[in-house]
């Protein structure tokens, strides 16, 4: 199973669980109860919480795959040059390495996306996903208040 028919099949199950806490939220309010009030309002807030999460991470995969299309056509994408075990694990060492360069372009240009998105890379690739992730943010960020180029230029 590829990660995005993964994606797609968790999604269904997030939005159809939301719909189960849904009517089970009406029902606990249809009660008249307090406790049954309470528990049923909050049988709202959580599917709120897991769609919000949902868009949020559907925004970030669609973003994040409209930059690397577009520095593929520019020719910038990262090369892989990190070397491999024989079972396919990067070496920490090499990683390192790439990581200090990506950071140091970073630290040199801090207002080009991307070098941003590189280092967002590097971070992936050393297996610092939650920094991977913030840096993307912040390439991301960048991007939209990027000036858009003159297609006659």
């Amino acid at each position: 199973m590829t990660s995005r028919t993964g994606f797609f099949l968790l999604s269904g199950v997030l939005l159809l669980v939301a719909l189960l806490c849904v009517g089970e939220g009406v029902q606990l309010i249809a009660t008249g109860k307090p406790l049954g009030i309470g528990i049923g309002i909050c049988a709202f807030v959580i599917p709120v919480i897991g769609v919000w999460f949902l868009r949020q991470t559907v925004r970030f995969g669609r973003d994040s795959e409209r930059l690397a299309r577009e520095l593929e056509a520019e020719g910038g994408l990262p090369v892989d040059e990190l070397a491999r075990s024989k079972g396919g694990r990067i070496d920490r060492a090499s990683a390192d390495a790439v990581f200090a360069r990506r950071q140091a372009e970073a630290e040199a240009a801090p207002g080009d996306w991307r070098v941003w998105f590189r280092l967002a890379v590097a971070y992936a690739d050393a297996g610092d996903t939650p920094r991977a992730r913030k840096t993307m943010q912040h390439a991301i960020k960048l991007h939209s208040t990027e000036p858009a180029r003159s297609s006659t230029a």
